[in-house]
């Protein structure tokens, strides 16, 4: 029998293990510390070569922060595991930097999230990459990334979100992205990925927001895109598709946004989903009318529908919607009456159609409203009057139609103070150009001297910009924005029969970039106020009857592109140097009192003198201006001095001589 012994005498004895136990437990304990240490050291090493593949860190935000002397767990943009110490999360989106994807990467094996978009990454993405299987989150969005997308996205099993849009990628969509089963979100938009949309996609029955935008991809839309049912954001736009809208999308009952413009496809519009907030079919090859179920949808906030060859009328429901695109098909008859008040309508695009009547006064309701193009349509009517109550409007487009008379006064003081676009072109109106419009004009005037930093009219491709699809005539060509910039300003009064002469307060539209007045019956000299229009980049006040000389203050124009005075009654020199050296004989003709360059015509003497002066003023203004004060100077001692000769000695015969030869030389006019 196995004898015990007491506690007491083991507390009293030395303890004694075996020297091999003593080893093994000291050999597992440093097992453990070893493999704990290497991984952190691995995680420091694969962190420090991305930093060597860095080439450009404008912020020096890796430069100085990313260093051995402190934890890397500590480093901006890095979050570690408070249990291993591992880097679980790496973003490092929109610093700016410059550089390549280091393979080391890769050894982050407890990476979960990572994202670098909004940076200047270049090169391919390395296939050491594979290695993160716990990855849920990957965004390498608007970078310049090349290559094919590679198929091993397909073994991140746990991946929800995968954006790679904005970048170089090629090829084709692997068919091994259906394998993300429970990929949420998915962006491949801006590339160059050609080939079919892979129905194996569809399988991926998590996503709710689907982005194949501006690429080159062809074939149909799958019907299998109707499993898809959780589906919320559908973008599809500027690529090649063809074929008809599958009916399918119409049960896609979560679905919010649908954009497929820009393709070629064909057929009627479908019945929409019923909680759609945006519907962008827009530049498409869609026939029929609107069905009326559109008018059903109480969601409804954007509806993109131009560029097809839609016809039949306008639903009246339009004026329960925030933005209207319908330009560029066959509507006709009237425009819907009903604009209740309280109406949210912000852009109406309702131009290149058939419609006739004239403008709802109704419109006046639309207190939001910003954009309002109805041009080239059969609209006959005076100008709206009522325009006075919107006071957000920033662009107005009447061109093209059968408006006529005067331009009315009414309460300018409120509504034109944001207007940045006014194209009345191509109508009837008559009477003076309406010099109260540009009074109050104070988004072009800049009289608080604040310059409009350039941004565009747009947020992301699921939001419309509500100055899409516009189109102005600037610099002697019709130009279609798809995006706006907010600094584009622009006047346009051509082709009426505006009398009178151009108000002088044109001048202080400091930043107009578009004025054309030509094609009116204008008379008089061109403003030399015109001269402080900093901005401009085109003039065009051809075929009028304006007279005198071209002012030589245009030269101040420094940005100036266009310049069209032709068929006008102008006379004298043409201004030489900076841009009017850029200008041919096009920007002149029809002026038969016109002289120097680039005409054949030359100036008298005292005309090329007064252009050579011009165009000395352009190297040495100071010097210009210090030799007038000097012969201001020199002539009025010289003249006392001839005055007291004149009246002490009577008429000397050198004084005569002088005159005489000055009225030979200067004389001839």
């Amino acid at each position: 029998m196995m004898r015990l012994t007491p506690m007491s005498n083991l507390m009293a004895k030395p303890s004694f293990l075996p020297p091999f136990m003593f080893g093994l437990l000291f050999a597992t304990f440093g097992v453990i510390l070893s493999a704990k240490y290497s991984s952190i050291t691995v995680d420091q090493s694969a962190l420090l070569a991305l930093k060597s593949h860095i080439t450009h860190d404008p912020h020096n935000f890796l430069a100085t922060n990313w260093s051995t002397s402190t934890s890397f767990c500590s480093w901006i943009g890095v979050t570690c595991g408070s249990r291993h110490h591992r880097v679980t999360a790496l973003n490092l989106s929109s610093m700016g930097l410059t550089g390549t994807i280091s393979s080391q990467l890769g050894n982050l094996t407890f990476l979960a999230w990572l994202d670098i978009h909004q940076n200047s990454f270049q090169g391919s993405l390395p296939t050491e990459l594979t290695n993160l299987r716990r990855m849920k989150y990957l965004d390498f969005g608007n970078n310049s990334i090349n290559g094919e997308i590679p198929s091993w996205f397909g073994c991140f099993s746990k991946l929800q979100r995968l954006s790679l849009y904005l970048n170089n990628f090629i090829g084709v969509i692997p068919s091994t992205l259906g394998n993300l089963s429970k990929l949420e979100m998915l962006s491949l938009g801006g590339n160059q990925i050609s080939g079919r949309i892979p129905n194996s996609l569809f399988k991926c029955k998590e996503l709710k927001f689907l982005s194949l935008f501006n690429n080159s991809l062809d074939g149909s839309i799958p019907t299998e895109i109707g499993n898809l049912t959780l589906l919320e954001a559908l973008s599809l736009g500027s690529n090649h598709l063809e074929g008809e809208i599958p009916l399918v999308i119409g049960n896609l009952t979560s679905l919010r946004e649908l954009y497929l413009g820009y393709n070629k496809l064909t057929g009627r519009i479908p019945t929409p989903p019923p909680l759609l907030q945006l519907y962008g079919v827009s530049t498409n090859n869609l026939i029929g009318e609107i069905p009326s179920s559109i008018c059903n949808l109480t969601s409804l906030v954007a509806m993109a529908l131009d560029g097809n060859n839609l016809e039949g009328t306008i639903p009246k429901c339009i004026g329960n919607l925030s933005a209207v695109f319908l330009g560029n098909n066959n509507f006709h008859g009237q425009i819907p009456e009903n604009f209740a008040k309280g109406c949210m309508l912000r852009s109406l695009h309702i131009n290149n159609n058939e419609l006739e009547g004239s403008l709802p006064r109704s419109l006046g309701n639309c207190k939001a409203l910003n954009l309002l193009d109805v041009g080239n349509n059969n609209l006959n009517d005076t100008f709206p009057s009522w325009l006075g109550n919107l006071d957000q409007l920033q662009v107005l487009i009447l061109r093209s139609n059968r408006f006529y008379g005067q331009i009315e006064s009414f309460d300018i003081t409120v509504s034109l103070t944001k207007l940045q676009i006014i194209d009345l072109s191509h109508n009837n109106f008559s009477g003076y150009l309406p010099t109260l419009f540009f009074e109050h004009m104070h988004a072009i005037r800049d009289e608080y001297g604040k310059k409009v930093e350039p941004n565009y009219m747009i947020g992301d491709p699921f939001e419309l910009n509500y100055a899409y699809g516009l189109s102005v005539t600037a610099k002697g060509v019709e130009i279609k924005f798809e995006l706006l910039l907010s600094i584009w300003t622009v006047i346009d009064l051509s082709s009426n029969q505006f009398r009178g002469e151009i108000p002088k307060i044109l001048g202080e539209l400091h930043l107009l970039i578009v004025l054309n007045l030509s094609h009116n019956c204008l008379v008089g000299p061109i403003p030399s106020s015109l001269g402080n229009l900093s901005e401009l980049e085109s003039l065009d006040l051809s075929s009028n009857k304006l007279d005198g000389r071209i002012p030589t203050e245009l030269k101040n124009l420094g940005f100036l592109e266009v310049l069209n005075l032709s068929q006008n009654n102008l006379k004298g020199p043409i201004p030489q140097g900076k841009q009017f050296d850029t200008f041919t004989n096009d920007s002149y003709i029809g002026n038969l009192d016109l002289c120097g360059l680039p005409l054949s015509k030359n100036c008298d003497t005292d005309e090329e003198t007064l252009a050579k002066f011009d165009r000395d003023d352009d190297g040495d203004e100071l010097n210009w201006k210090f030799l007038i004060l000097m012969g201001y100077g020199c002539g009025l001692v010289l003249g006392m001095s001839m005055a007291y000769i004149l009246f002490t000695t009577g008429k000397p015969w050198w004084l005569i001589r002088i005159v005489k030869r000055v009225q030979q030389i200067f004389g001839k006019r």
